[in-house]
């Protein structure tokens, strides 16, 4: 099985002194159970979730304190939706084709020291349609808020006590 691995290094703003750091590890995308292109080609598809996911988990990792690593894998993906092969690639979303990602990940301070960890860790949304969608963000919306309660709810409750 292949795996790519890609680090991004959260940049701290100067008015700000917390500054974490995320590595973000892909397995191989034709494994992932659902992370099909609707109109796109599928390498540049593939490379488009990676950029976007990996830009979002960096920007909750500048919520970490300063020195600390947030690791994650992505053992599984299934976006929301379903692609539809036909006349014209579409991906239809409907509440039955609701977001899952199994992710691995640990969080580690300054010394090194594992703060937080989990193996395999699904995390989905059955209801994903029944919630107001806020801000403006379109691309991959129902997994980037997946990551964000996730983050929430536990790396930042273990990080900060």
């Amino acid at each position: 099985m292949k795996k790519l691995c890609f680090t991004l290094l959260a940049l701290s703003m100067p008015f700000l002194s917390i500054a974490g750091e995320a590595k973000v590890t892909w397995k191989d995308f034709n494994d992932y159970r659902d992370v099909h292109p609707a109109n796109e080609v599928k390498g540049a598809y593939h490379k488009r979730v990676a950029k976007q996911f990996e830009k979002h988990i960096s920007k909750l990792a500048k919520q970490l304190p300063e020195g600390y690593t947030l690791n994650v894998t992505f053992d599984d993906i299934d976006l929301a939706g379903d692609s539809r092969m036909n006349m014209q690639d579409i991906r239809v979303i409907k509440p039955i084709y609701f977001p899952r990602l199994t992710i691995s990940y640990t969080v580690q301070d300054k010394s090194g020291a594992t703060v937080s960890s989990a193996e395999k860790l699904v995390l989905k949304d059955m209801s994903f349609m029944d919630r107001i969608k806020r801000g403006r963000e379109t691309s991959f919306y129902y997994e980037k808020q997946l990551l964000s309660e996730w983050f929430e709810d536990k790396v930042l409750v273990k990080t900060s006590a």
